[in-house]
């Protein structure tokens, strides 16, 4: 009976991998998973060449992980334990206070060359060019980061943008974002990499004197909240306690009947009377209910906007919550991500689309990784 008693931790243990097993073997392969927001991988084919080379070894690996049955639980465990031993931040992702998922400082290695290139855009055009950075979610919520973390050198990057900039107008938010977060406004979702639609509108003001606009107040819009939004922090951190974010749609009802937004993916062009798409509210992903998520080039046209003048929007995703914005003072506004956009040369699209003014809008984190911003001419 000693014996038993002794070696029933490695009976336990067998029994366990026993039962991984089976449930591996007899369970259905999911296809995505809803809390990372990704495709998991699929069972890889067996090929003499893929065997001798290792590839075959790899995708198994990566298959087994992703197929592991009980996986949300285990990730999940492994993310807690990490933060109960003082790893706050392994997977890049910081827990912090009041329920803040915040990504930890990004690598800037492309930060001073990406905006070198769009300065040389603005140089090389007759449009006027404006550039507005969205600050790291970390530089201004610091006081929901963990007591140990990364710098945040926000200001350092921010400061030398003058420099670089010397034919592109610069729209520092900064300022404009910490006071509004210091009145106790969300200006970033808690779950998610992006700022909020009130940060958006924010950026809307600020933007307002550098591109010749009067803002409207905040009370022309009505605001809806829709709950249970899980954002792209949540999907990485494996912090799946946390609760979920309200995502909210700002609408002018001025614009109900004048606006359309017409999308072009691999030369198909979609069209729809609306900026907001509300059948992503129903998917796990719903940030896309801005103007249907990235896409290469999306034209929004206003015909009761109050001025007749065109705007070339060059951005990543945070554009997305913005544009709707501006589209009550422009006719026409162009949208086009550099990651996907392989058409022609923005230059000739400027030309062709008689573009008055040009704003490139991207976040730090995203400008200070991105490998396409080279392409822009």
């Amino acid at each position: 009976m000693k014996k038993l008693y002794k070696n029933l931790p490695a009976f336990l243990f067998a029994g366990f991998l026993a039962v991984m097993m089976i449930l591996f073997l007899v369970l259905p392969k999911l296809k995505t998973s809803s809390t990372e927001k990704r495709n998991l991988a699929q069972a890889p084919e067996l090929t003499y060449d893929k065997l001798l080379s290792g590839e075959f070894r790899d995708s198994f690996e990566k298959y087994v992980s992703d197929q592991l049955p009980g996986r949300n639980f285990w990730v999940g465990l492994a993310a807690y334990y990490s933060v109960a031993i003082g790893n706050n931040g392994a997977n890049g992702i910081y827990m912090g206070s009041d329920g803040y998922l915040i990504n930890d400082p990004q690598d800037m290695r492309e930060l001073d060359f990406n905006m070198g290139i769009i300065d040389e855009f603005a140089e090389n055009t007759d449009v006027p060019c404006t550039v507005l950075i969205a600050p790291s979610t970390g530089y201004i919520c610091s006081d929901k980061l963990p007591a140990l973390h990364l710098p945040y050198e926000d200001d350092e990057y921010f400061s030398g943008f003058g420099d670089i900039l010397t034919h592109a107008d610069f729209c520092d938010v900064r300022d404009a974002f910490k006071k509004a977060y210091s009145d106790g406004h969300q200006i970033y979702y808690k779950t998610d990499h992006h700022w909020t639609a009130c940060g958006a509108y924010i950026a809307y003001c600020q933007l307002g004197e550098k591109l010749g606009y009067t803002p409207h107040k905040e009370s022309d819009y009505e605001i809806t909240s829709y709950p249970g939004f899980y954002g792209t922090t949540y999907s990485g951190s494996g912090l799946w306690l946390n609760p979920s974010d309200d995502i909210e749609i700002w609408d002018n009802h001025a614009n109900d009947k004048s606006v359309k937004t017409a999308i072009t993916v691999d030369g198909k062009t979609t069209e729809q009377d609306d900026m907001f798409y509300y059948a992503h509210l129903d998917e796990d992903d719903k940030y896309p209910v801005y103007l249907d998520g990235n896409n290469p080039i999306t034209v929004i046209t206003n015909s009761k906007a109050d001025s007749d003048k065109k705007l070339l929007v060059v951005k990543d995703s945070f554009a997305h919550s913005l544009v709707p914005f501006l589209a009550d003072h422009y006719a026409e506004i162009v949208m086009v991500d550099l990651r996907y956009y392989t058409e022609k040369p923005v230059s000739q699209l400027i030309s062709e689309e008689k573009i008055d003014q040009v704003l490139f809008v991207y976040s730090i984190d995203n400008l200070g990784i991105d490998d396409r911003i080279s392409f822009l001419e």
